[in-house]
Order: structure tokens, then sequence, then C-alpha cells
């Protein structure tokens, strides 16, 4: 990881929004899309005595290991294999997201035409804690999937928490440095805030509410969202610049 910028420095930094590294990790968060595809598959392959209910059935119903009852619910799920390397998959799209995503890129929101100046400390600061968060949430999701709801385990429920606080949490702190960088920041925003309010009223409710799978996907949907919206804000401003690149160099 590069160490920020000194406040007494005479020279502007130009992030590098071009190299293979960044594109990479732009359609690494942007891959997290593949989450609905998984989800979609395993509710149509549902098995249970009734059929799945977005509103009321919680996501990780999905990746249940076993048919029965597990915490009063009917759950069968025979497409459970695939929700969980889907969770997988996610979370690591989010991990290398932050490990290959520069933390100068995010203070310019990947465009190539914006430098980072003497004195940036904040957003700097700011660019390390979303990476920081956006790893932490790719890590709980990760946990989501390797350790099933039905597994016996409380380490599902403290990867769910992980994923839904981290994740909303870098997106309201992304979607702020970005503002005045992109239109999508108001929406990146929105989305955070959204999960965060959701996440809150679960905790305050202890999800006894009359639609939970509802409150759960306000809180999960929103990251997964975000978070793609993140991504391809990045590779497509990485790539239109790596075209500019490129063709200048050919009419050179």
């Amino acid at each position: 990881m590069s160490p920020a910028p000194q406040a007494t420095s005479a020279v502007v930094l130009i992030p590098d929004t071009a190299s293979t590294r960044q594109y990479i990790g732009g359609w690494a968060v942007l891959s997290v899309l593949q989450y609905f595809a998984a989800e979609a598959a395993a509710i149509g392959a549902w098995a249970g005595p009734g059929p799945y209910d977005l509103r009321t059935g919680y996501i990780s119903d999905l990746g249940a290991l076993h048919c029965g009852i597990f915490d009063g619910r009917e759950v069968c799920s025979p497409l459970n294999w695939l929700m969980n390397a889907s969770f997988v998959v996610q979370g690591l799209g989010m991990v290398v997201g932050a490990l290959l995503l520069s933390s100068a890129l995010l203070c310019v929101a990947a465009r190539s035409d914006l430098r980072i100046r003497p004195g940036t400390r904040k957003p700097w600061l700011a660019a390390l804690w979303v990476r920081l968060l956006t790893g932490l949430a790719g890590a709980g999701t990760v946990i989501v999937g390797l350790v099933p709801e039905d597994a016996g385990s409380g380490w599902h429920l403290a990867g769910a928490v992980m994923y839904f606080l981290a994740g909303a949490a870098a997106l309201v702190v992304l979607g702020l440095l970005w503002l005045r960088k992109t239109p999508m920041a108001w929406f990146i925003l929105a989305c955070g805030a959204v999960s965060l309010a959701a996440l809150a009223t679960g905790g305050l409710t202890g999800m006894a509410v009359p639609e939970p799978g509802t409150l759960e996907r306000l809180m999960g949907y929103p990251v997964t969202v975000g978070m793609a919206t993140a991504g391809l804000v990045i590779a497509r401003r990485v790539h239109r610049h790596r075209k500019e690149l490129r063709a200048a160099s050919i009419a050179a």
C-alpha cells in the first residue's frame, strides 16, 4: 500500500488511472452482481413445502445445507452449494478490489484529469478507510458462504453483520469522497444510507418484523448494488483512459 503524501510536499501526485491493476480491481468489484443470478437460480430450485417468499424468507435460507426446520422455518435449497459459492465469490471480488484499487485512484474517482495536491490528508484517509471497510465486508460474506446458517456456528451471523455494516459504511464514505467527482456519488451514498438504516432497524427489532426477508434485503441489496456501481464507474473510466493512451501512442 502506498504511503499517504506528506502535506509539506511540493509535488502534485498524478494517480495511475490506466494500469491493468486498477482495471482488474474495478472489474473485481463489479463482479459482485453475479450474486443476483445465483440467488434467482437458488430460489427457482427451492424445494420446500411452499414457495420461497422474498418478503419473509431469509437470504441465508437459500444456502442452508439440509432440508427441514431451521429456526422455525421450513428450508430446502437443492442449490445451496451455488448460493454459498456465490457468497464466497462476491466476497473475494470485494477483497481483490480493496487490494488492487489504490487510495490515489479512489481519491480522484478514477478521473484522469484530477490530481492530488499537497495537504489532501483527509481524502487520502477516507480512501484508505473505503479499502479497509470493503475488504472487511468481503471477508464477512466469504465467511457467510463457508459457514452456512445451519452449520451450528455463530460465525455465520458474525460474517453477515460484517458484510452489512462494513459494506454500508464503505459506501457512505466513498459517496462523500466522490461528491463533485461523479454524478453516481449520490446514488452510492444513498445505497449506504439505506443499508445502515435497515441494519439499525433490524438490530432494534431483533428482526421481529412482518417481512424479515424484505428488511434483510434492504440491508444487503444496497451494498451489492452500491459496490457494483463503484466498480462500474472505475472500470469505465480506467478503460476510457487506457484507450486514450493507446490512441495517443499510435498517433505518435
